[in-house]
């Protein structure tokens, strides 16, 4: 079992979301709905807000010709679709607010090509409270090169989700663990407020 975790510092952390826009959340998602997701993003949202955490929105989008989008010579390309207008527009829980950061990027990871370090150094915050969709892209793929980067992490298990259940819990159970801390929402509001 995981030790308490300790506290996080308001004015020293930021929440970062990852993906919680129109068109990804409208896919299925496990282990838990999109729906799950967005209600414990937004409520840590809210409560970092009012301590003084940094929120930082990211949203993945690409030019109209798709030109910008990363090279699809794999074994496995993710399905090649018309995009529908409106699909990288944060859902409606997720707007923006004043004060939060908004970065777009044009692959899975928020860091690559964007100015994510930049804003975060800038600002004097060293930790990082990460959720989001997709658990094993967009949320592994930022938590990866955060932590190459020297960030502290911790993982909000119960604020991210994935396309399959098996994909969420091996990130979860193997990856995460090994780049900060996986908690709960509810432990993360607790370490905000002050737990050891």
């Amino acid at each position: 079992m995981a030790a308490q975790l300790k506290k996080i510092e308001p004015s020293r952390s930021a929440l970062v979301l990852i993906d919680l826009q129109r068109g990804i959340t409208g896919r299925p998602s496990a282990p838990r709905s999109a729906a799950e997701v967005i209600r414990a993003a937004a409520k840590l949202a809210s409560a970092f807000r009012e301590r003084g955490g940094l929120v930082v929105l990211v949203h993945v989008t690409f030019s109209p010709d798709g030109a910008d989008a990363p090279p699809r010579d794999v074994d496995e390309p993710m399905a090649q679709q018309k995009l529908p207008a409106g699909w990288d527009q944060f859902v409606d829980e997720m707007t923006p607010q004043p004060g939060d950061v908004v970065i777009t990027k044009r692959q899975w990871g928020a860091f690559y090509g964007t100015d994510l370090d930049l804003q975060l150094r800038r600002r004097g915050r060293d930790t990082i409270v990460i959720g989001g969709i997709s658990t094993n892209f967009g949320v592994e793929s930022t938590a990866r090169d955060a932590w190459e980067r020297g960030y502290r992490l911790v993982f909000v298990e119960d604020a991210m989700a994935a396309m399959a259940a098996e994909d969420h819990a091996f990130a979860v159970k193997r990856i995460f663990p090994r780049l900060g801390h996986v908690r709960s929402s509810i432990e993360v509001l607790a370490a905000l407020d002050g737990a050891p």
